[in-house]
């Protein structure tokens, strides 16, 4: 009988021969040190008085949306609601356990707010219902609802259990962006189960990750949200929705192009895209018009230049650069913009993961609102 043939487990005291020693490896990132781990932005209202919790509540979620109890609760009786914010390099990833409550976002709330993202929600437990231009969006445990905060709305929520992230419109820039007809929808089958799936993954390990794994999350995000949503999107007798995101695609790129530029102008932008000046309005109505949209990307650039360590500009001389004539208009636009002055941005130096949104004694003044607002910057 060959060696080959030989049953070595009925004899036990044989012995296996091999040709190399056997050198156990231990698997790689195990016991790895985190010197930069992430750090959420936490609500809870359990540490207030009952009576105070919903109206903390409604003031945290401002920014987002009017919040409401229904008709049968008392403000008095409390409202324990709990919220984790993560920032993952320009996409926020919400944890959230709320009772019942209602939510607007009104038409004039879209018009004069500079927020216009994207937000991916599905839900552990509960059930909500959202309704935009007469049609209702019911999610449930299992499902995705993707909802733009570009647009108006209003829903309930019974008590839920929810896992959210929201994206800046112009993440999915390089593909083609989500087309209009992704609004306002709910997603069922096995594409949803993946990215709920994946969620919940990412989720898990939040509290191990490093900063320096940020990019990779979101990228993995970023391409799973778009292949999960875009399949499965109705596209029937949706042309005109999708030649106004060529040209809102088209609008977004030349405005950025030419952010520093005194002659971008709403005509100059018209004749880029070649429509009337009443089409392009139409096309920026959501976004509280043209002239206001171009101003919101001009301080968002602003606000990236004075966060930039490397940049030696003054507050002065970027006001100049994105077209503010002096730098009390500057500073009064980016403070109305962003909640806080040009003045309080800290300009980190090298090895300081501090945010810029912080004031600069380096004490975290950090917000939902401000998260929000900032949103895309990173």
């Amino acid at each position: 009988m060959s060696d080959k043939d030989y049953d070595y487990r009925s004899n036990p005291a044989a012995t296996e021969r091999r040709r190399w020693p056997r050198v156990s490896q231990d698997p790689l990132g195990v016991g790895k040190v985190l010197k930069t781990t992430l750090v959420p932005l936490s609500f809870e209202s359990e540490q207030l008085p009952p009576h105070k919790q919903f109206l903390a509540w409604q003031e945290h979620m401002a920014a987002l949306s009017e919040t409401r109890l229904p008709d049968d609760v008392d403000p008095k009786d409390g409202f324990i609601v709990k919220q984790t914010v993560w920032h993952l390099d320009g996409m926020l990833f919400v944890q959230q356990t709320a009772p019942a409550f209602s939510y607007e976002r009104s038409p004039n709330m879209v018009r004069f707010s500079p927020i216009d993202h994207w937000q991916i929600t599905f839900l552990r437990a509960g059930r909500t219902w959202t309704g935009m231009d007469g049609r209702v969006a019911q999610n449930e445990p299992g499902r995705i609802e993707v909802r733009s905060l570009g647009h108006p709305f209003n829903g309930r929520a019974l008590a839920t259990d929810s896992l959210s992230l929201i994206v800046p419109v112009d993440l999915f820039a390089d593909r083609g962006g989500l087309t209009t007809a992704s609004n306002n929808v709910v997603l069922g089958g096995h594409r949803a189960k993946l990215l709920i799936d994946h969620l919940s993954s990412v989720e898990a390990n939040l509290e191990h990750f490093a900063q320096e794994d940020v990019p990779g999350i979101k990228d993995r995000l970023r391409e799973m949200i778009f292949d999960t949503i875009t399949p499965l999107v109705d596209r029937d007798g949706a042309n005109d929705q999708i030649s106004q995101l060529g040209l809102m695609t088209r609008a977004r790129r030349f405005i950025l192009s030419n952010l520093a530029s005194p002659a971008l102008t709403p005509d100059a932008l018209g004749r880029e895209l070649a429509i009337s000046r009443t089409r392009l309005y139409e096309l920026f109505e959501t976004s509280g018009g043209v002239a206001n949209y171009i101003r919101r990307r001009r301080l968002s650039a602003a606000h990236a230049m004075l966060a930039d360590p490397s940049d030696p500009r003054k507050i002065a001389e970027v006001g100049l650069a994105i077209g503010f004539d002096s730098a009390a208009n500057f500073s009064r636009a980016f403070t109305q913009q962003f909640g806080y002055s040009p003045s309080n941005i800290q300009k980190r130096t090298s090895g300081d993961h501090k945010r810029p949104d912080w004031p600069p004694d380096g004490t975290p003044k950090v917000t939902f609102e401000a998260l929000l607002r900032t949103l895309g910057l990173s």
